[in-house]
């Protein structure tokens, strides 16, 4: 009976519109960018423009009066209205978590296939994260070293040579840390084994690797560190005297908001009286329990290398929600929130080691840490390597849509044959909200028939006579519901 009970409320969870009006992050930006941009005018350092557009159009996400479309179900005619979204790839909230569920169930669904992963995590010293963030086709050049590194180290484990074995990679480049700190690192999902080359459509032979030694993770990002400084030298960006060795930007065109990615790496306040000082921040006992995969951590010079969370051929659930993880968005409302002073104060999803739990900015500060989270605009944040790789032979054999495609009709369909629904396979909102949140947005919640959007608003005339009438609307039952009545009438019997 319990079970039966909790089934009827996980089938009654109905949409709601989010508002992001009423949230937090969303007041902050609208009462502060106008003075931090304004700000940095004054200072002749001005926002370059595609930090500009992703500010102007998170204050339009999911806001009615820019635009929405009108669904309505077929049955009873009821009507809902979606807002539009931004798409932006910095900061919001709402776009970042449905991004997190795109990649985690295209990966999962159609590129990672039913066998054994595991996440290669590897972060870099405060001044390759400056360059990387600056110059991201010095990034792209760094992270193919990676994972040549890495995908040698597994075919050689596995007895094989690199012509007679194949592996492959995911990787996402996350740009932030913990702390609302700029910290571009490589989250990469690699195959925790290799294929053996000379397989085919009707089979695939498919090795596990044992997991990386700590003295072998030692090895791999020592290896990796010389090999990165190597290739910087050759590029004239890496300058090494006898006692030490810095980077030489002057080989390089300087950025305007170099100022303030220098800043949020460093995790130094970068406007204000307070520029250049460290982050306020709030502390507590340092946490006593150890890390399960301390073991499995390598670190060199600033390089850091983990290797410590792996999943079998049939945890597709776990897989997914690594997947997750790794493509989360980079603010949490939910850690969010303001001190007495107005200061804007943000909790660590775990305390650092030196007990550190949360940070706290001053709202135009705060303002700087956003901008610099911000990705310069045509740079992929999602690579694939290997057997996965767009131009690979293998990618259609090793793949899920792969296999998929095979196991349908041997119908063969020449190029430009697709229809336009078979071209766009990515998942559409209302399956993601169902798949993620178990709320099916595909029905009535009135009737439980089907919806459809039946209308695209768009001109700002049509929008405010839209929402002036359902304004008004909500305000005649508001009223209805709290008519003031008289009480009621006793009548005495003697």
């Amino acid at each position: 009976m319990l079970q039966a009970r909790n089934a009827i409320k996980i089938e009654r969870v109905k949409y709601h519109r989010h508002r992001p009006e009423n949230t937090l992050l969303y007041q902050l930006v609208e009462r502060y960018y106008p003075k931090f941009q304004l700000l940095l005018s004054k200072q002749e350092t001005p926002l370059p423009y595609y930090v500009q557009a992703e500010f102007e159009a998170y204050l339009k996400c999911g806001r009615l009066e820019y635009g929405f479309l009108r669904v309505q179900c077929e049955s009873c005619h009821h009507e809902r209205l979606v807002a539009f979204s931004c798409k932006k790839r910095g900061f919001c909230p709402s776009c970042g978590a449905r991004r997190m569920a795109d990649n985690a169930a295209l990966l999962v669904d159609e590129i990672l296939p039913p066998v054994d992963m595991r996440q290669w995590v590897i972060s870099f010293p405060f001044q390759l994260r400056f360059l990387f963030a600056s110059y991201p086709k010095i990034m792209g050049k760094v992270l193919r070293i990676v994972t040549r590194v890495i995908s040698t180290h597994l075919i050689q484990k596995g007895g094989f040579k690199q012509r007679s074995a194949r592996t492959g990679a995911v990787t996402f480049i996350q740009r932030f840390g913990s702390a609302l700190n700029l910290n571009v690192h490589f989250h990469i999902l690699f195959l925790d084994g290799v294929y053996i080359d000379g397989f085919t459509k009707e089979k695939q032979v498919f090795k596990r690797v044992k997991a990386p030694t700590s003295k072998e993770l030692n090895t791999l990002v020592h290896k990796i560190s010389q090999r990165v400084a190597r290739f910087l030298t050759k590029q004239g960006l890496l300058v090494e005297d006898i006692e030490n060795s810095y980077l030489n930007f002057d080989e390089l065109a300087p950025e305007p908001i170099q100022d303030l990615l220098g800043h949020s790496i460093t995790y130094r306040i970068a406007i204000g009286s307070k520029r250049g000082r460290k982050v306020f921040t709030l502390q507590t006992l340092p946490p006593q329990i150890e890390d399960d995969h301390t073991n499995q951590v390598g670190s060199v010079a600033g390089f850091s290398l983990h290797a410590g969370v792996a999943t079998r051929a049939k945890e597709r659930e776990k897989l997914e929600r690594i997947c997750r993880y790794i493509a989360r968005p980079a603010v949490s409302e939910k850690r969010l929130t303001l001190t007495s002073n107005g200061n804007v104060k943000y909790q660590l999803k775990t305390p650092y080691r030196d007990g550190t739990t949360h940070v706290i900015f001053e709202p135009l500060d705060f303002m700087a840490k956003l901008a610099a989270l911000i990705p310069k605009p045509k740079v992929n944040l999602t690579r694939f390597h290997g057997v996965f790789a767009p131009n690979s032979q293998y990618r259609q054999i090793v793949t899920a849509e792969g296999k998929a495609k095979k196991s349908k009709s041997s119908t063969v369909k020449t190029k430009g044959t697709e229809t336009e629904k078979e071209k766009r396979k990515t998942m559409t909102w209302r399956k993601r909200l169902k798949r993620i949140f178990n709320i099916d947005i595909e029905t009535c919640e009135v009737c439980q028939g089907h919806v459809k959007i039946i209308a695209c608003i768009e001109d700002p005339v049509v929008i405010d006579k839209i929402l002036t009438h359902l304004k008004n609307k909500e305000e005649q039952v508001v009223n209805k519901i709290h008519q003031v009545r008289a009480p009621p009438e006793f009548i005495l019997v003697s």
